[in-house]
């Protein structure tokens, strides 16, 4: 058997390896053409001449397999000098490294009318698929496309515990009577997806019995039940389509929708909120709930004090979920698509707007709350809309939204200027300022405790410098700054909740929410009377 037979015999079994074959080669080579195959192991088939060199082609082609994805690599035969070899043939050969055998798993639960219909539109994704069920003559070859792994088990039970479930399986239930034993055996397994064919009220009972079955609340929100999408379809065809559309849309970390709608075609709802603190973060959660595309901007380390709740914290690591929501750091304007397309808010180190002309977003919104205007204008987009003191509606913004708690906290301004800014703190419990902590001193933060925390009055919660900051009050620790970050004196770091227990230092605050919904509903009012 050659080697291009070894090569269509591991593809048919879906088997990752990669074919190596030499492109170009100079001087004295081992060889100047040939193949070899390279298994996920190591093992090959063939050669493309020995020693070192294809030594460094089985590496680059085990890399290749586990990056799923091909390359081309050179390397000389010398000792010293760029892609040296540590030979002495004084050569060099340049090798492709292509990748095979990686079709996604798809595993169907179940060998009705409308797996059959799933697996016949899979097979022409490029899917690799297995069927498992419990009854023999439901399985028949004739139903599925040819290549289709059939299992066979003695309950559905069984047959489950004959399946390859990795985390990278996509599996798809639809049985009769048997989706209760099948979810409940799927769910103990890491998957890439898992969807479960079933009527609303039968999604409930079932997610209830998972429930009782201890499965954790995050388990049962990964399953895509209802499954597919909403395209009203009815015969096993139609519904075949709608689960595969949802199982490439999780294949292919897309955001879904319609391609009209995509914010690089169709900039309608895009919105770019400077700042990304608490209040900018009910501003983005508000909107992102309605539907909108939101970006976010802010410094390079934000002095945020409520960190569980600003999506500013993504600026410290990669990601943070606020409210089921996650917001993602962003290095680009592609990196910010790519966040966008997965359904999450980019936020980017962007202080003075400067990917505003790449982003050409229909809305602006300034959230800093600087109590003064940092440079927004009406020009840098269509709609802009501002918080708090410092914007005069009409002048340098489209629309101004009071901050202030109170009677007027969350109105819309579309003329004139806010209230001014009081500087006190909203009362908690009778406590105003006492619950605020600022600095005494110039210095960097060390925090002793960690948002959450319970704490008493006297407790030292953090340093600045070898100075100690104690706790004003008794109560829960609903804000500190981030460690390490260089603070001046009067800067406020911290903030004491004196309900304890009982507050929420896990969602957003009321002020947080009402304006947020103010942001929407100036965004909207001025979408319908402003000429676009």
């Amino acid at each position: 058997m050659n080697i291009f037979s070894q090569a269509a015999l591991l593809e048919q079994n879906n088997t990752p390896f990669a074919l190596t074959n030499i492109i170009e080669t100079s001087g004295s080579s081992p060889r100047h053409n040939g193949q070899m195959i390279v298994k996920q192991d190591g093992s090959i088939i063939g050669t493309v001449g020995g020693g070192m060199i294809e030594r460094y082609v089985i590496e680059q082609a085990i890399e290749a397999i586990s990056a799923r994805e091909s390359r081309v690599v050179k390397g000389r035969m010398t000792r010293s000098g760029p892609e040296a070899m540590d030979m002495d043939c004084g050569g060099s050969m340049t090798v492709s490294i292509d990748v095979h055998g990686l079709r996604p798993a798809l595993l169907l639960i179940g060998a009705g009318h409308v797996n059959r219909a799933v697996a016949h539109a899979a097979n022409v994704l490029g899917f690799d698929i297995t069927v498992a069920d419990a009854y023999e003559e439901s399985l028949s070859p004739q139903y599925f496309p040819e290549g289709t792994k059939r299992v066979l088990g003695n309950t559905m039970e069984d047959a489950i515990s004959k399946l390859n479930i990795t985390s990278d399986s996509f599996v798809v239930i639809a049985t009769n009577h048997q989706d209760q034993d099948a979810i409940t055996s799927i769910v103990k397994h890491k998957t890439k997806y898992v969807g479960l064919m079933a009527s609303r009220r039968k999604v409930q009972t079932l997610f209830n019995h998972l429930r009782k079955c201890n499965v954790s609340n995050d388990l049962i929100g990964a399953i895509h039940s209802p499954v597919g999408f909403n395209i009203g379809a009815e015969t096993p065809e139609e519904i075949a389509i709608s689960v595969m559309a949802e199982v490439l849309k999780v294949k292919n970390s897309s955001a879904g929708g319609l391609l009209k709608d995509d914010v690089r075609v169709n900039r309608k709802r895009l919105v770019l909120v400077r700042g990304a603190g608490d209040i900018a973060t009910g501003v983005a959660i508000r909107l992102h709930n309605c539907g909108f595309k939101v970006v976010m901007t802010d410094i390079a380390q934000p002095t945020v004090i409520r960190c569980t709740v600003s999506f500013a914290q993504a600026l410290y690591g990669e990601s943070v979920i606020v409210e089921g929501i996650t917001a993602q750091k962003a290095s680009s304007c592609q990196q910010v698509y790519a966040v966008l397309d997965a359904g999450n808010i980019p936020v980017m180190v962007d202080e003075d707007c400067c990917t505003l002309g790449s982003l050409q977003p229909t809305f602006v919104v300034d959230a800093i709350l600087a109590k003064r205007n940092l440079g927004t204008s009406k020009d840098m987009a269509p709609i802009t809309i501002a918080l708090g003191p410092g914007f005069n509606a009409g002048v340098d913004c489209h629309a101004v939204i009071e901050t202030n708690r109170g009677h007027r906290l969350g109105r819309v301004i579309y003329q004139g200027e806010t209230e001014a800014n009081t500087g006190i703190p909203g009362n908690i419990a009778g406590y105003t300022h006492q619950r605020v902590v600022r600095a005494p001193c110039d210095g960097v933060m060390h925090n002793h405790v960690k948002l959450g925390d319970i704490v008493t009055e006297g407790d030292i919660i953090a340093h600045i410098a070898d100075t100690p900051i104690p706790a004003p009050l008794s109560g829960m620790v609903r804000g500190l700054l981030n460690p390490g970050l260089s603070v001046t004196e009067g800067f406020k770091i911290g903030d004491i909740d004196p309900r304890g227990i009982d507050a929420d230092f896990t969602t957003v605050s009321d002020k947080a929410r009402a304006i947020g919904g103010s942001v929407v509903e100036a965004a909207l009012y001025l979408e319908r009377t402003t000429q676009l």
